[in-house]
């Protein structure tokens, strides 16, 4: 490595130089689904040669684009049992959204990134992985989400899916030149400020210490073209004491706990109230009634997801259980059972990135369709706590 000027050359808009405490980072913005961005960032490395390269990823990001087969490793029944389901689905949208554009682009999403760490790797060049656990980015973004803008916040990632709108040659020019995924983020952003700090606003703060941490005196650091504002300005600043905070989802709030366990506390009090003023018989009757208010819809869910036999008797059986208890959902068992039951085979993971913008195809996909079972049968679980406890409630003061 040589000690002269850094950068030696200088290159467009898309590239800023930014120096501090003795260190040079050569920030380049791009644009997920450019491969104009692809190449910027070869031609950089390769001519600058920096100390470091940092990417804008997390290492479950980068293991999705450099190991083509990971779908293969992918352990559905573990991220069941951690209630991590959500989070991939929405990956999956996201990852959907990116690759339709791409698509009409010509160019995978996320090549320029996976081209800075071919090119690093080819050089001998030491690569830095500088982005939060998307994970931990999307469970902080959820918290921080009031109940209603977590309806947009959905509504916008399936209209998203759903989109057909034409692109003109005029918008696909457009867009080779846009980060794409932090257009649409920060179009959400704008719409839910709180969601906005957790998916913009913390990440430029923690790729921005990131990039400060990293070896050597010369560094490339490769992002999306919306992140460039914000690192640039975080760069200047000393946030090293946030990143503690901002690495980790904030726990659940005691009186969120104290909800969760209120209702079914509620509920069996009221049955054992109903059986004191009322007899055995009144208490066994509105039993049955919780029974058959909590399994029915959720079966019902199950049926309209065409999941497995197993499944959608376990759905019955299952929802008037879980719904007295916070710590697991009757859609987390349900999807269980129906990965056990009709696992998805290596095709369908490799082709859920195309079949989850269609209706047919989150039922012809099984991958989907394990989604489509956590989701209605959770929410038909949820109609029936509802309708059962209104009818107990009335037994016991009306």
């Amino acid at each position: 490595m040589t000690d002269t000027a850094f950068p030696s050359r200088s290159y467009s808009d898309d590239v800023a130089v930014i120096q501090r405490d003795g260190q040079t980072v050569l920030l380049v913005g791009t644009a997920h689904i450019s491969r104009e961005s692809a190449d910027l960032v070869e031609l950089i490395i390769e001519q600058e040669r920096p100390d470091t390269v940092c990417i804008e990823l997390d290492e479950k990001r980068y293991n999705a684009l450099s190991k083509p087969q990971h779908w293969e490793q992918l352990d559905l029944k573990q991220i069941i049992k951690k209630q991590q389901l959500s989070t991939l689905m929405v990956n999956l949208v996201l990852a959907s959204y990116q690759k339709k554009l791409g698509g009409k682009l010509g160019v995978q999403p996320g090549t320029e990134l996976l081209t800075a760490a071919k090119t690093a790797e080819r050089h001998g060049i030491p690569m830095e992985l500088c982005d939060r656990d998307v994970r931990i980015t999307l469970r902080r973004a959820w918290k921080a989400t009031s109940l209603w803008k977590k309806g947009y916040l959905v509504a916008a990632l399936i209209s998203s899916l759903f989109d057909e709108t034409e692109l003109t040659e005029e918008k696909l020019a457009e867009l080779r030149q846009k980060d794409v995924l932090s257009e649409l983020m920060d179009e959400v952003g704008k719409a839910m400020p709180a969601a906005k700090e957790a998916l913009i606003d913390e990440r430029d703060i923690f790729m921005a210490e990131k990039i400060k941490a990293a070896a050597g005196k010369r560094v490339v650091a490769v992002v999306g073209a919306g992140h460039m504002a914000g690192i640039t300005r975080a760069m200047q600043e000393d946030n090293s004491g946030r990143m503690a905070e901002i690495s980790t989802i904030p726990p659940v709030g005691k009186g969120w706990k104290i909800l969760g366990w209120s209702i079914p506390v509620a509920i069996l009090l009221s049955i054992a109230a109903i059986g004191v003023r009322q007899g055995a018989g009144e208490a066994g009757a509105n039993i049955l009634y919780w029974i058959l208010a909590n399994g029915i819809p959720s079966s019902i869910g199950a049926m309209i997801a065409l999941a497995h036999p197993a499944t959608i008797v376990t759905a019955f059986a299952a929802a008037p259980i879980t719904s007295l208890t916070p710590v697991i959902g009757a859609g987390y068992v349900c999807a269980f059972v129906q990965v056990m039951t009709n696992p998805p085979v290596v095709k369908e993971f490799e082709t859920v990135a195309a079949d989850i913008g269609t209706l047919r195809g989150w039922w012809s996909n099984r991958l989907l369709r394990v989604f489509l079972v956590f989701l209605l049968t959770g929410f038909g679980s949820s109609i029936g706590t509802w309708i059962g406890g209104y009818k107990i409630f009335t037994s016991l003061f009306g």
